[in-house]
């Protein structure tokens, strides 16, 4: 009962971000521009604390954005009649989401700036040497690609069915990543082998549970897969 009730939870809570993403051009803004600058931090060496700052940025801007939108749906449920309370709760959570905006541009001045006035010959080699951080951004491209998706599509939900599946998406880009970051070890092999296992139990557990189809499992695979090759070939 429990399970179920968290798994009702999380299914609830990523219906929400589709919906604020299929039907708020705001947030598909933000979306575009958080893939961007996950992206274009491949190309510096950024510390934890820099990465993290951006994380939080990032999140705190999608949240604001879906709060307003939630304020907003409150509201109109009473009625199309103006009113200046009305008014004032929807400009508030408008504020809301215009501080954390200002704040996401203040973290990527700081955190960019200097690196793009004065670019270092070597961050490409930088990147290079550092495959967790390709494996990081790499699942956070894979989770956004495949919430797009989803909400692209207006087929199923997160956690009941949609194309394509996330979790399988997410299993098999760890399965690409694992299988790269080993390819120089005595047992690159064996360690590739065993993480497509998993991934591939991962898949057939969606499939077996009536969540996702073969065919969406597939195709969630196969954008892990294509994610995470894409960008290790490019910066690995």
């Amino acid at each position: 009962m429990y399970r179920r009730s968290t798994l009702k939870s999380f299914t609830f809570a990523f219906e929400g971000i589709v919906h604020v993403l299929r039907t708020q051009r705001n947030m598909k803004i933000h979306f575009a521009v958080a893939f961007l600058v996950i992206m274009g931090s491949l190309f510096f060496d950024l510390s934890r604390t820099e990465l993290i700052a951006i994380l939080f940025s990032i999140s705190f801007v999608l949240v604001m954005e879906m709060v307003n939108t939630a304020v907003e749906a409150a509201i109109d449920t009473f009625g199309t009649a103006f009113d200046p309370a009305a008014k004032i709760a929807k400009d508030v959570a408008a504020g809301a989401v215009l501080i954390a905006a200002v704040n996401a541009l203040a973290v990527a001045y700081l955190v960019f700036f200097d690196r793009i006035t004065q670019p270092s010959q070597n961050m490409i080699s930088l990147v290079r040497q550092s495959p967790a951080h390709i494996t990081v951004i790499a699942l956070i491209l894979v989770v956004l690609a495949a919430i797009a998706a989803k909400a692209v599509l207006h087929r199923g939900t997160p956690f009941h069915g949609g194309m394509p599946s996330g979790h399988a998406a997410v299993a098999f880009a760890g399965w690409t990543a694992v299988t790269y970051v080993s390819a120089s070890f005595e047992h690159g092999i064996l360690i590739s082998v065993m993480a497509f296992m998993m991934a591939f139990l991962v898949a057939q557990s969606r499939v077996e549970s009536g969540i996702h189809s073969i065919l969406e499992v597939f195709f969630g695979a196969l954008l892990g897969i294509i994610v995470a090759t894409i960008l290790f070939q490019l910066w690995g």
